[in-house]
C-alpha cells in the first residue's frame, strides 16, 4: 500500500489513523500481532525493527530466542475488523547476528520470495501466478471438550438438515424450514443460502483491501459450507492475500453471530473442505504452458512441471496439508483427490486441467488435494519448488501419472498397481519428506532447518492425536 515513510505518514494524518498493528506469522501459519500508538511508528522503527521472543512461535529455542521483524510497508491495509483506526501491515522476521541484522532463513515470507527468485534465475518464469479457491464452512455453534473422562464435539448450523424441528436460531418465530440436505449445499440459492450476506460483506471488504474476488457461492456441504475464489497472484502476495483473507473472514463471520472453519473435515459423512491450487507461469509476457498441439494444449514444460509436483506429492502434503484431520478428507472413493496423477477436466485426480481454460493466457493447470490449514507461503513455495525439479529433469508423463480421463475413484486392481496414492495419514506425509525434500532445498529456498521443524511439528501433532480415545471406539470395543 506504501512505498515509503512518507506516504504512510500523510496517509496517516489525513485518514486519522489511531494505531498500527504489525503481524508476523508463525511456522503453523497462524497470524500474531502486535500493536503501537501511530506516534511511536518512526523511521527508526523501519530501519531497526521490533524485538520479539522467537521461542513462542516456534523458531528458536528459549535459552536464545531474540529476534526482530521489520514492518514491510507494502503489506500495510486499513484493518477492516477493528474499531480504533488502524493499518495493519505484515512484518519480515529478522535474526540477530552481532550487530548485524539478517533474514531469517526459515521466515515463511522469506521463503516464499526465495522460490520466486530461484525460477526467475532458472530462466523457466518469471511470473509464476497463483489462483487458489477457498472452500469453508460457517457455523453457528461449536463446542469441543477433551479430559480424561469427557471427549465430545458438538457442531450446528442453522441451514442443517437436522435443524427441522426446533431451531435455537429462530427462538421468537420457531423454525422456518428451507433446510439444505447433506451434500447438497452446492449453488443453493435464497433463503436456504443463510450465510449469503456475510459473504457479501466479506467479499466487498476483500475487494477494499486488494484482493480481488473471481466469485464466491454456496458449496457441497448441506450443513454450512462454502466457496470463495481470489483472482491471480504472484506466490508471496497470494501468501499475504490468503492470510488476510482467512483473517477478515473468521473476524467478519463473528460481527454475524457466525463462526467458520477451514478444517478439511469438520464433519463425519459431509463433504470436507480443500484449498485448489490454480497455477499459470508467464516469461517475458508469454505463457508458458500453452502449446497449441499439445496434450489438453499443454507445453513440455506444463507437463513436467505436472509430473515434478506428482512425483513429489507425497512429500508435498507435510506442507500443503499438515494437519491429522487433513487425511480424514484425503479418503479413496470420497470427494477429494487422492490418486497421484493427472487428466483434463477431471476432479477425482491430484492434478486437474480446467477443460475451459483453452486460450494461451489462461492455460493453467489446478492442485487439488491442499487445504487451508497449510502455512501458504511454504505450500505453494513447495508446490514450484517440485514443479522446477520436473522441468529441470525435463520429466514426462508415463503410465504412472497419465493422462487418465476417467473415473479414478474406480480403478481396476490392476490400475491400483500402477497408479499410486497419495499418504493416509500425516505421519506417511512426514515420511515421505523426510525420504524426499532434497528438491525444496534447491537454490537455498527451503533450509534444514525449516524442513526439520515442519517434520518436528507435524509428528508430535500425530503422536498427540493418536493417543485419543475416539467416540467410535467405545461403540465398537467397550462391551468386548
Amino acid at each position: 500500500m506504501f512505498n515509503s515513510f512518507s506516504e504512510f505518514k500523510k496517509f496517516a494524518d489525513e485518514n486519522g489513523i489511531l494505531m498500527v498493528d504489525f503481524k508476523e506469522i508463525d511456522l503453523a501459519g497462524r497470524w500474531h500481532h502486535l500493536t503501537i500508538p501511530v506516534e511511536r511508528f518512526t523511521e527508526d522503527l523501519l530501519e531497526k525493527g521490533i524485538g520479539f521472543d522467537g521461542s513462542s512461535y516456534g523458531f528458536l529455542t528459549v535459552e536464545k530466542s531474540d529476534m526482530v521483524f521489520i514492518p514491510d510497508l507494502t503489506s500495510a491495509f486499513v484493518d477492516p475488523v477493528v474499531d480504533v483506526p488502524t493499518v495493519s501491515m505484515i512484518g519480515d522476521i529478522y535474526r540477530i547476528d552481532g550487530d548485524r541484522l539478517l533474514r531469517f532463513e526459515s521466515d515463511p515470507r522469506f521463503i516464499a520470495e526465495k522460490t520466486e527468485k530461484f525460477l526467475s534465475d532458472t530462466g523457466i518464469s518469471d511470473n509464476c501466478l497463483f489462483g487458489p479457491e477457498f472452500e469453508f464452512y460457517v457455523l453457528d455453534n461449536v463446542e469441543y471438550r477433551n479430559q480424561p473422562n469427557h471427549i465430545e464435539v458438538h457442531l450446528d448450523s442453522a441451514q442443517a438438515a437436522w435443524n427441522t424441528i426446533k431451531s435455537p436460531y429462530d427462538p421468537e418465530s420457531g423454525n422456518l424450514g428451507y433446510k439444505v440436505p447433506g451434500h447438497g449445499g452446492y449453488h443453493v440459492d435464497l433463503p436456504k443460502d443463510v450465510s449469503f450476506a456475510l459473504r457479501n460483506e466479506v467479499v466487498r471488504t476483500l475487494e477494499d483491501n486488494g484482493i480481488p474476488v473471481k466469485y464466491h457461492h454456496s458449496e457441497n456441504g448441506g450443513p454450512g459450507q462454502v466457496e470463495i475464489e481470489v483472482e491471480f497472484a504472484p506466490l508471496k502476495e497470494i501468501g499475504d492475500r490468503t492470510q488476510k483473507l482467512k483473517y477478515i473472514t473468521k473476524n467478519l463471520a463473528m460481527r454475524y453471530g457466525k463462526t467458520v472453519t477451514f478444517m478439511p473435515k469438520p464433519f463425519f459423512g459431509e463433504c470436507g473442505s480443500g484449498m485448489h491450487v490454480h497455477i499459470q507461469m508467464f516469461n517475458k509476457g508469454k505463457p508458458v504452458f500453452y502449446d497449441e498441439n499439445g496434450y489438453s494444449k499443454l507445453s513440455d514444460t506444463a507437463l513436467a512441471a505436472i509430473c515434478g509436483i506428482l512425483r513429489h506429492s507425497p512429500a508435498l502434503l507435510a506442507f500443503t496439508n499438515p494437519t491429522t484431520n487433513s487425511y480424514k478428507r484425503l479418503v479413496p472413493g470420497y470427494e477429494a483427490p487422492v490418486t497421484i496423477c493427472f487428466a483434463t477436466s477431471n476432479r477425482s485426480s491430484v492434478i486437474r486441467i480446467p477443460g475451459y481454460a483453452r486460450s494461451p493466457g489462461d492455460k493453467r493447470f489446478e492442485f487439488r488435494p491442499a487445504d487451508a490449514t497449510a502455512n501458504p507461503y511454504l505450500a505453494y513455495s513447495a508446490i514450484i519448488m517440485a514443479a522446477i525439479d520436473g522441468i529441470q529433469k525435463g520429466m514426462k508423463p508415463t503410465a504412472e501419472f497419465g493422462p487418465y480421463d476417467k473415473n479414478m475413484y474406480n480403478l481396476t486392481d490392476e490400475e491400483k498397481k500402477v497408479v499410486k496414492g497419495l499418504p493416509k495419514s500425516l505421519d506417511e506425509a512426514a515420511d515421505a519428506l523426510e525420504n524426499d525434500c532434497e528438491f525444496l532445498k534447491n537454490g537455498g529456498v527451503f533450509s534444514e532447518d525449516v524442513i526439520r521443524n515442519q517434520l518436528k511439528k507435524i509428528r508430535k501433532d500425530a503422536e498427540e492425536v493418536s493417543m485419543i480415545p475416539h467416540p467410535i471406539e467405545f461403540e465398537k470395543y467397550y462391551d468386548l
